[in-house]
């Protein structure tokens, strides 16, 4: 990780207000003597959400030296809304202060261009530091403990508490619960169905009646972790009761996606028994294939959803903005669909883009595997090997606007539920409302509003049930036949200018201290260039091993998806171990006459 040589002060933090302070605003003259951390950040972002977690073993670390600031820069609409901040602060278990920038001030301020963006302020109150994207921690110890060092030497570092006041502790027996499923009687030898629920900020399983209230049993101690036994979770979401012959064999009934551990992991209903079933608790960071893994050996990243389909457990694997798959029986897996592009565009499962995935549910006859997209605000399906989208429009096109389905919106969905009738209900997460789409009329209409961000639908004895999230509650709405003619919104990020044409671009690669390139199994570098729409990208799509490439643009806006990567080793040491740094970004841009013929970008090595 690079300093920055010229000494900078940083600028002021200006927002809506604060919350994890105890009322007090916040400014750097008051953390003057302390090493701020500012992390920008969106709760509906899978790579912020992964930056949290980083982060959590570094506040520990240097808790007394070290003060980090969620500064909260929305993308959708939604997340400007002043309660749904706090709610998300609280879900994502967020333990330190928070500025509420819904006018992307400070996020202007320090020239944030994506997210997650880390900003690191010395205790004289001089940026030093800035990156983009996730995988810091181990570079951020090792600057961290620099700037310890060199300002203890010189006498401006101050030890001691910092500003973060710890909200009060709620008292729901639900805590922002994600998914559901029923459990059918004939499986527990019982005489009624019951729901099992993800209760995702509890870190546990619950089971209740069928009513959604009466709690029945608990799975899980309620703390974060990964054991097995006492049974712990990581937030956990989706839920899939498998095929009574396959749960025979795999020795487990439900397979959970434990979110935050990158694990999958197996619950048997009779006894409550938990065990791991994929993946390493490591996240994903390295080149995708279409191959089949050891379930145990491979690694996993933020696992949302599962469904059973085309005889295996499908993964929504929002982390990497695809599909995977699970095989319980042969304890397999690997990818099912997408590049790992975070965009929409339809086709081969193995040539799609998806962003974040997070839910998904299976037609009646079988045939069609539906999903909700939310990064693209996207209701799509699978069927014959091919990836459809039925509602959706792109990354930054969101709203809440029924009737035909090539000019209805969504905004953040979260859950899907496919209808015994054919058709398919969404919950409308950012919206709060639960939605219906028609294949046969190609119609979406509203079904039931002011829903505190539905996570989830489901059938219960013939009604629909929806995991009202942010209420911490099951609830039954009261469904009619609402006509929302509603907003269309768009995410009004700053756009790069960039001239028709030939333009360079060039990936600047900065290796962490005392790494090299290394190519002892071929080229180091990779670089995958594409653009939505396609056609803003007349040449230089494709995957090369250079990082320098001339594209040619047509006139028009998008985004210009690039996906680099450097393979790296211990330049010295004497058993040297490798790295691979990942980024991807999307760049909106705009290519008009005028505008610059090279555009740049920094890949940060990782320890």
């Amino acid at each position: 990780m690079t300093r920055r040589e010229a000494r900078v002060r940083a600028p002021q933090l200006r927002g809506r207000g604060w919350l994890n302070t105890g009322g007090n605003a916040l400014t750097l003259a008051d953390l003057r003597g302390k090493i701020v951390l500012l992390d920008f950040w969106t709760f509906c972002c899978v790579n912020c959400l992964h930056v949290l977690d980083e982060l959590r073993p570094l506040e520990e670390k240097f808790s007394d030296v070290l003060v980090v600031i969620g500064v909260h820069s929305p993308k959708f609409e939604h997340e400007k809304d002043e309660a749904a901040v706090a709610a998300a602060v609280e879900r994502y278990g967020v333990a330190h202060p928070v500025l509420d920038d819904p006018e992307l001030i400070t996020w202007q301020n320090y020239a944030a261009r994506a997210w997650p963006t880390l900003a690191v302020v010395d205790p004289e109150g001089y940026l030093v530091a800035s990156m983009a994207g996730e995988g810091h921690a181990e570079g951020l110890d090792r600057l961290l403990t620099e700037l310890v060092d060199e300002h203890e030497r010189k006498g401006t570092l101050h030890r001691g508490d910092g500003p973060y006041v710890a909200p009060p502790a709620p008292e729901t027996a639900l805590r922002f619960p994600g998914k559901a499923i029923v459990l059918p009687a004939a499986r527990r030898g019982a005489t009624e169905d019951t729901l099992l629920v993800s209760d995702s900020a509890n870190h546990s399983l619950v089971e209740l009646g069928t009513d959604g209230e009466t709690v029945l049993h608990r799975i899980g101690v309620g703390q974060r972790g990964r054991l097995d036994s006492p049974a712990q979770f990581n937030e956990p979401q989706g839920l899939c009761l498998l095929p009574a012959n396959v749960a025979s064999i795999a020795g487990y009934d439900v397979v959970v996606a434990d979110t935050v551990n990158h694990l999958l992991r197996g619950v048997k209903l009779s006894d409550g028994t938990v065990t791991t079933v994929a993946g390493t608790g490591r996240q994903w960071r390295g080149t995708l294939d279409y191959h089949a893994h050891d379930a145990r050996a491979v690694d996993l990243s933020s696992p949302w959803d599962v469904a059973w389909y085309d005889g295996k457990v499908v993964i929504a694997m929002a982390g990497t903005h695809t599909l995977w798959w699970f095989d319980p029986v042969k304890r397999t897996a690997g990818c099912y669909a997408g590049t790992t592009v975070e965009a929409l565009k339809d086709g081969a499962l193995a040539d799609t883009w998806l962003a974040q995935p997070s839910g998904l549910s299976v037609s009646p006859d079988g045939r069609r595997l539906w999903l909700a997209d939310a990064e693209t605000s996207a209701l799509r399906y699978v069927e014959d090997g091919v990836l459809h989208t039925a509602v959706g429009q792109g990354l930054f096109d969101f709203g809440h606007v029924d009737g035909p389905a090539a000019g209805a919106l969504f905004q953040h969905p979260l859950g899907v539920a496919a209808l015994a009738d054919g058709t398919v209900a969404v919950a409308d997460t950012y919206n709060g409302a639960l939605r219906l789409y028609d294949p046969v009329s190609g119609t979406v209409s509203t079904l039931a509003t002011d829903l505190s961000e539905p996570s989830d639908v489901l059938v219960v004895a013939d009604e629909l049930v929806v995991v009202e999230s942010a209420a911490h509650r099951l609830t039954r709405p009261v469904v009619g036949g609402l006509s929302v003619s509603g907003s269309r919104l768009r995410v009004e990020r700053p756009v790069t200018d960039l001239a028709p044409g030939p333009v360079e671009l060039r990936i600047v690669f900065e290796p962490a201290p005392g790494q090299k390139l290394d190519e002892t199994y071929g080229p180091s570098t990779r670089l995958d260039v594409s653009a939505s729409p396609t056609g803003l990208l007349l040449d230089g799509a494709g995957v090369h091993t250079d990082l320098h490439r001339e594209l040619v643009l047509a006139e028009g806006s998008g985004v210009l998806q690039v996906v680099a990567q450097a393979a790296t080793c211990d330049a010295e040491a004497e058993n040297p171990a490798c790295h691979l740094t990942r980024q991807d970004w999307g760049v909106p841009i705009r290519v008009i006459e005028g505008g610059a013929t090279r555009l740049a970008l920094v890949l940060r090595g990782l320890d």
